[in-house]
C-alpha cells in the first residue's frame, strides 16, 4: 500500500521488491485442477487491476481520490474492499504486479474457496488497520497490503495443516522473500507500513482460522460387562451351616 498526504504534501511512491485432494483432508500431493483454478484467477486478478489503473490514469486517478481508505471517516469505511485494486501510478502497479501473482498463487492453490476467504479476512486486517491508525489525511490505495497477508498465510498453513508440502513451500517463500519485511516495520516515507503489518496479522489468522482439521478418531468398542450372580452367602443360612457341620463330621 502507498499513502498520500491530502494536504499538500505527495508521499513518493517506494514499490515492492520484486494434485489430487479430497476436500477436508490432508494430502501430500497437489491438486492439478485446483492449482490451475489459482493460476487462472490470479492471471485475472492482475489483468482487473491493470485495467482499472489504465481506467485510473485516463481519468486523472480520480478512482483513489474516491474509492482509496481515507482514515477515521465513516462513509469512507467501504473503500478498505476497493483500496487494494488501485494504485497512483504505473510504478506503484508495476512493483505490486509480481509479488501479488506469486503469493496469491501460493496461497490459492490449495483451493479457491479457500482463497477467497483469505482474501476477505486479509482485506479487512489490512484495510481496518489503515483506516483506525493511519493519519486522517492520507489516502492510502495498493494492492500490498493483500500481498503481506498471503505471504504470512503461506508462512504459517503447513504448520497448522499439518502438511509437509505446505510448510516446505512456506520455509521456501520466507527465504526468498523474508527482506519484504522491511517494509512491514516504521521508517519507510511514503509506504503504509500500518496496511502491510495489518495484512500480514490477518495472513496468519486466516491460516489459523481456516485450517483443516482433522477428523476426530473413533473410540475402540468396549466389550459389554457381564453381570454375574454373587456367590450365596453360607455363613448367613442357619440350615446351610448345619448340613456343613454334619458334613464335617461325616453324617
Amino acid at each position: 500500500m502507498v499513502r498520500v498526504d491530502l494536504s499538500g504534501n505527495y508521499a513518493e511512491d517506494v514499490s515492492m521488491p520484486s494434485i489430487k485432494r479430497a476436500p477436508r483432508r490432508r494430502s501430500a500431493e497437489i491438486d492439478i485442477d485446483e492449482a490451475k483454478k489459482a493460476f487462472f484467477l490470479m492471471v485475472g486478478f492482475i489483468a482487473l487491476i491493470w485495467v482499472l489503473q489504465v481506467v485510473n490514469w485516463a481519468d486523472q486517478y480520480q478512482l483513489d481520490a474516491s474509492y482509496g481508505i481515507l482514515p477515521h471517516d465513516l462513509g469512507r469505511l467501504p473503500d478498505i474492499f476497493t483500496a487494494p485494486f488501485l494504485h497512483f501510478n504505473w510504478d506503484h502497479i508495476e512493483g505490486n504486479s509480481g509479488p501479488l501473482f506469486i503469493f496469491g498463487l501460493l496461497a490459492a492453490y490449495r483451493g479457491v474457496v479457500r482463497f477467497l476467504g483469505v482474501t476477505l479476512l486479509v482485506a479487512v486486517t489490512s484495510g481496518m488497520a489503515v483506516w483506525l491508525f493511519q493519519g486522517s489525511h492520507e489516502l492510502t490505495v495498493g494492492a500490498s497490503g493483500l500481498i503481506f497477508g498471503y505471504f504470512g498465510y503461506v508462512l504459517v498453513r503447513g504448520l497448522f495443516d499439518r502438511n509437509l508440502v505446505d510448510v516446505i513451500v512456506g520455509v521456501l517463500a520466507g527465504i526468498a522473500y523474508a527482506g519484504i519485511l522491511a517494509v512491514a516495520i516504521p521508517g519507510n516515507p511514503g509506504i503504509s507500513w500500518i496496511g502491510h503489518a495489518g495484512g500480514l496479522a490477518g495472513g496468519v489468522l486466516a491460516g489459523w482460522v481456516l485450517r483443516s482439521r482433522r477428523p476426530a478418531k473413533p473410540r475402540a468398542p468396549q466389550a459389554p460387562r457381564v453381570k454375574t450372580a454373587p456367590a450365596p452367602n453360607l455363613t448367613s443360612n442357619p440350615r446351610a451351616t448345619l448340613h456343613k457341620e454334619l458334613d464335617d463330621m461325616g453324617l
